[in-house]
């Protein structure tokens, strides 16, 4: 992804996914992770995401929320879920997932 995410006037939710990969073929993994954000594209309450990631395998992932329910709708759904069980199994060596609420937002453009 290339774009920035088109938020709202703060307060809404980001959930930031950082991770390390693993060696292992990522053919699957890039697979699953364009169906995951076309997916996420039709949840209620999404409102965007960024990601960014290097060749050595490390990314980050931030995705935006209306609000907690709608993080808790995305994290228990049953595609999203079976993804979490792979990456556990084979394409992640660690991750991290942090929840936070924008309370302040700005930017500049040249």
């Amino acid at each position: 992804m290339s774009e920035f995410a088109k938020t709202p006037q703060p307060p809404y939710f980001v959930v930031v996914f950082t991770a390390k990969r693993t060696s292992v073929d990522a053919s699957d993994y890039q697979s699953m992770a364009e169906t995951l954000f076309g997916l996420l594209g039709g949840e209620p309450g999404f409102l965007g995401i960024e990601s960014a990631g290097n060749d050595d395998g490390f990314g980050i992932t931030a995705a935006y929320f209306k609000d907690e329910a709608a993080i808790l709708r995305w994290k228990n759904n049953t595609q999203h879920l079976a993804a979490q069980r792979l990456g556990q199994e084979r394409w992640y060596e660690h991750y991290e997932v942090r929840v936070a609420r924008v309370e302040r937002a700005y930017g500049w453009r040249s």
